[in-house]
């Protein structure tokens, strides 16, 4: 079971990111109508999906540790780093800017944009993640 863990657990962080990005926080926008209404229940859902990945990636990162040092092992252990890195910086970082820039009329388009870019740069991580613990072991893979 432990072998598999690390498969499920890209799935659900890559399933989180997409689902709830691409998703929810659109139809969201889209059901409110109203961007002030809208855009603090879609900063708390961004909020929690930075949280779930830190957790996520903690754990794939301790999980994936454990295996055999090859350099397939080290790029997706990088991968889990870079998407665990992004989820750091947007929570402490831009969405801070993005309260700031709300609250003083600061530059918000701007924010939201890097935002959004550490959120795709995540789901694509977490998505190469996925695809390397899925294809399983090079050597179990046919020639």
């Amino acid at each position: 079971m432990l072998q598999r863990l690390p498969l499920m657990l890209a799935a659900l962080w890559w399933g989180g990111i997409s689902a709830l990005s691409f998703l929810a926080v659109p139809l969201l926008f889209a059901q409110l109508g109203s961007p002030a209404v809208a855009g603090p229940v879609a900063a708390k859902i961004f909020s929690l999906q930075c949280w779930a990945g830190i957790v996520i990636g903690g754990l794939l990162l301790v999980l994936l540790k454990r295996g055999e040092p090859t350099p397939e092992a080290f790029t997706t252990l990088g991968l889990v780093c870079l998407a665990l890195l992004l989820a750091l910086l947007q929570e402490f970082g831009v969405a801070q800017k993005i309260v700031t820039a709300r609250a003083s009329g600061g530059n918000l388009r701007l924010w939201h944009a890097v935002g959004s870019l550490m959120v795709l740069g995540q789901w694509l991580c977490t998505a190469a993640v996925l695809w390397r613990l899925g294809a399983g072991p090079r050597s179990t893979q046919p020639g």
